[in-house]
This record gives structure tokens, sequence and C-alpha cells, in this order.
């Protein structure tokens, strides 16, 4: 069973940039695809980024593409989601998942993300 754990969200302004964290727990974590979506206020949750066992394949939805970036460190068992350039339209609850397959699960708690614009 992998456990996930979103941190780095806040507060910040138009323009400015983040990065989140998502740290997993488990010996296996390495051998997944994991994935990065986020939920803002009355909308649908939607895909943000996913990236491979390796790091060596990554997939960015191209609202955000150029401006977000992923990456991974399987030595710290983390996968960081680098966000820069924000812009109000960004904020959301941002949550991390394992992918099973065409599926995924053991979502984290999320991390709020609010631009101020």
């Amino acid at each position: 069973q992998v456990q996930l754990v979103e941190s780095g969200g806040g507060l910040v302004q138009a323009g400015d940039s983040l990065r989140l964290s998502c740290a997993a727990s488990g010996r296996t974590f390495s051998s997944y695809t994991i994935g990065w979506f986020r939920q803002a206020p009355g909308k649908e949750r939607e895909f943000i980024a996913h990236i491979n066992w390796s790091g060596s394949n990554t997939d960015i939805e191209d609202s955000v593409k150029g401006r977000f970036t992923i990456s991974r460190d399987n030595a710290k068992n983390t996968v960081y989601l680098q966000m820069n350039s924000l812009k109000a339209e960004d904020t959301a609850v941002y949550y991390c998942a394992r992918r099973i397959g065409s599926r995924y699960d053991s979502w984290g708690q999320g991390t709020q993300v609010t631009v101020s614009s």
C-alpha cells in the first residue's frame, strides 16, 4: 500500500512560482506512474501531469504546458510539480495519486494553492 502526502501549497501573487511535493511511503513507490490533479471550487477535478516510474516519460496538460513541470526523486520517494508564472485560474486544491493501469488510486489529502491577481 502506498500513502501519498502533498505539500508546498500556499497563497502567492500572480506571476510567482511554487513547487509542490508529493511524498510517498512504501517500498514500491518507484515502480509507479504518479499523477498530479487539481480541483477548483465548483469544478471537476482535472488532470495536470504525470510522470512514469523512472522519470523518463512525462505528460503535461496543455493549459499548463510551458509553465508547469513534473519531476521525481525516487531516492526521496517524492514527485514534484514546479509551477511558474502562476495565474489566478491556477487556484485550486492540488492532489497527487498513483496510477494503476488506467486508473488512479491512493489519493493524497491535497494542498491548497491560491493565486491572487
